[in-house]
């Protein structure tokens, strides 16, 4: 999918705290736990727990969060469509980064095993 920095520009105005508390109601209504969640978003994005609670409190911008993350190396190994596009297809990097968090966040709500969500 070819996308554009227009894209990129709606995801940078989000901020992760106003998303934040979907992604916790999204995988405990699955059966899912918060530190299940937080398990993702270390793995993708190698924030602490710490971090990650800072990083809310702070209200940053999911471009602020993902220029302060250090994605992991099999990022790129995350496929599929998510909210009607295909991950790997996605053109502008900041949409793709988003994406790929909610690709895992998905399917961590979906029940796939740990190992599966985390590309081991």
């Amino acid at each position: 999918m070819i996308t554009t920095l227009e894209h990129d520009e709606k995801m940078n105005k989000i901020t992760f705290a106003t998303v934040y508390p979907y992604y916790v109601v999204k995988v405990e209504k699955k059966g899912r736990t918060k530190e299940e969640l937080h398990e993702v978003i270390t793995w993708l994005t190698g924030f602490d727990e710490k971090t990650i609670q800072q990083l809310i409190e702070q209200k940053v911008t999911f471009k602020t969060f993902f220029e302060r993350a250090t994605l992991h190396p099999n990022a790129k190994l995350i496929t599929g469509v998510i909210c009607g596009y295909r991950v790997e297809e996605i053109t502008t990097p900041l949409t793709q980064q988003v994406r790929y968090l909610d690709k895992l966040i998905d399917e961590l709500a979906k029940g796939k095993k740990m190992e599966s969500i985390l590309r081991k």
